[in-house]
């Protein structure tokens, strides 16, 4: 099992490297676009003394890993090693060339493309290495999100674009940014939503076997009073995720039609059966 789950999440860190790698060299250097990053640094460097984006990443990471190791740990760093290795060699492989004339639409694509690779590295405890250990860094000892971690580290690379190429590759570099982040924290937040219902019924018991014991997921009963009656009764409330409330739908339509639910959506759910498992804290 640990095994098919390391290979799994290998072919997550390989595919968002590729996507990485293909962001660089078909839509952000043939524009001169240095948004941000190592690799904004390496399309810099390349412009400045025509050395070899791959080189200047490969040298660069080598700073990287070592704070990465000593600031983030060894699960982090041996993921990143991957990322590291893999993306100079993609960006090698991968053809530099424009697949998309229009700058402003090559801006657009290579920044959601770096936005989605980053995110499932993250989600993976791993990074591309360069700059996208630095937001890693401030979020477990400053709690800074990753999307805004990187959007700080990316604004200096950016800044430094402007001493080398346009004020209009500038402008793009920095819209880039915001694309990449506005990205990243919109799959950030929508990887972890979940639902939290409230229900009221007179088949409480019913309702709260079935979640228990078809859906699987934990039961928080609270008394409640009735404003209107002073009556009292019960209210049962369930975070699930967004797969399973069509479920709890059906079960409580089975037993109660008239009951009352109030639904609602939720960035995150942290505890048991969510984020960590027995055992495993």
């Amino acid at each position: 099992m640990k095994s098919f789950k390391w290979m799994k999440k290998l072919v997550y860190i390989t595919l968002s490297i590729a996507l990485m790698a293909a962001g660089v060299n078909m839509f952000f250097a043939p524009h001169s676009i240095a948004a941000g990053g190592i690799t904004g640094l390496a399309i810099i460097f390349e412009s400045l003394f025509g050395f070899e984006i791959s080189t200047v990443i490969l040298l660069g990471n080598a700073v990287i890993l070592t704070l990465c190791f000593l600031f983030l740990g060894k699960e982090v760093f041996f993921n990143t090693i991957i990322g590291a290795i893999l993306l100079p060699i993609f960006i090698s492989v991968i053809p530099n060339t424009a697949i998309v004339q229009d700058t402003m639409l090559s801006m657009i694509v290579g920044s959601v493309l770096f936005g989605v690779a980053n995110i499932v590295l993250y989600d993976n405890n791993a990074s591309s290495g360069g700059t996208s250990i630095p937001p890693l860094i401030l979020k477990k000892y400053f709690n800074i999100g990753t999307s805004l971690g990187l959007f700080l580290t990316d604004g200096i690379v950016v800044f430094l674009s402007l001493l080398v190429f346009s004020v209009d590759s500038f402008f793009f570099a920095i819209t880039s940014i915001f694309i990449t982040s506005a990205t990243m924290g919109y799959i950030e937040s929508g990887l972890h939503k979940k639902k939290l219902v409230y229900i009221m019924s007179d088949m409480i018991d019913a309702i709260t076997y079935d979640v228990l014991h078809k859906i699987g997921r934990g039961v928080t009963i609270i008394p409640a009073i009735g404003a209107y009656g002073k009556n009292e009764m019960q209210m049962l409330m369930i975070a699930l995720n967004s797969k399973d409330y069509r479920h709890l739908v059906l079960i409580v339509n089975k037993h109660d039609k008239g009951a009352f639910m109030i639904t609602d959506t939720v960035s995150d759910v942290h505890g048991y059966g969510w984020t960590y498992e027995s055992g495993s804290v």
